[in-house]
């Protein structure tokens, strides 16, 4: 089984770009897309429920355009649901559970805390909350994939030193990352490439991907109960359509 997280920067451009072709062709089980910038409405048939998958879309309610997270599906989920316990989490779009008989899917577009300090307060309740959440599913086989906005490690970017004081690599993120994997999670790329060196995203400026400047920080987190079936952790830094690439996994199960 393949599970494929992507942001997509605007699943209606990204569609342009080569969206639909690159699920026929990979076959993800799952695909969970992250930034979809769009309201289901605004979305042509083929985009709404490609054809082979079930589709669930979670979007913005406060502000059109802005964040929004989708799953596509060759099984059908037991069921779905779209928030956390904490109100003020739920109405930007950025959660989509999905339980199956097997396991759990959690779809996440985390904060980014680059605007302000109070965004970046946002983004670490964010944070403790989805380890809150989890406590509920202690035992459970679970992943938690999508586009953290933070990068664990130096070896995660480019440019470490420089972004020292940047959001998206403060020491007070890159702790929280410590704090999640403590509480058990693990890091499956890491898991099977301690010291490899890929990136998931790169700035639009500057030529940084030509460059291959990047961050890597687009995870599957899983679960200690699902770790002995994820197989395979990749990052396809080929596949272009956004400003992040697909992120993946296998598993057995």
């Amino acid at each position: 089984m393949k599970i494929i997280s992507w942001n997509v920067n605007g699943i209606r451009s990204c569609a342009k770009k080569g969206l639909l072709d690159y699920i026929h062709t990979q076959k993800p089980d799952i695909l969970c897309l992250q930034e979809t910038k769009a309201e289901l409405s605004q979305l042509e048939p083929e985009l709404a429920n490609p054809s082979g998958y079930y589709s669930y879309f979670n979007s913005c309610e406060i502000k059109k355009g802005y964040s929004g997270v989708a799953i596509f599906s060759r099984q059908k989920p037991i069921r779905t649901w779209t928030t956390f316990a904490l109100d003020k989490f739920n109405v930007e779009g950025r959660i989509l559970w999905a339980e199956y008989p097997e396991f759990i899917v959690l779809n996440l577009y985390f904060p980014n805390g680059q605007k302000d300090d109070d965004r970046l307060q946002y983004k670490l309740q964010f944070n403790d909350q989805l380890i809150e959440e989890l406590k509920h599913y202690s035992g459970k086989k679970v992943v938690v994939c999508g586009d953290y906005n933070t990068a664990h490690n130096e070896i995660d970017l480019k440019h470490p030193k420089a972004n020292e004081k940047s959001s998206g690599f403060l020491p007070i993120e890159r702790a929280w990352m410590d704090t999640f994997s403590a509480f058990g999670y693990t890091d499956t790329y890491r898991h099977f490439y301690p010291d490899r060196v890929q990136y998931s995203w790169w700035t639009y400026r500057a030529g940084a991907r030509e460059k291959n400047v990047g961050w890597r920080i687009d995870y599957h987190f899983v679960s200690p109960e699902l770790l002995p079936h994820v197989k395979e952790a990749f990052i396809e830094d080929q596949i272009m359509g956004s400003d992040h690439c697909p992120v993946g996994i296998r598993l057995e199960i």
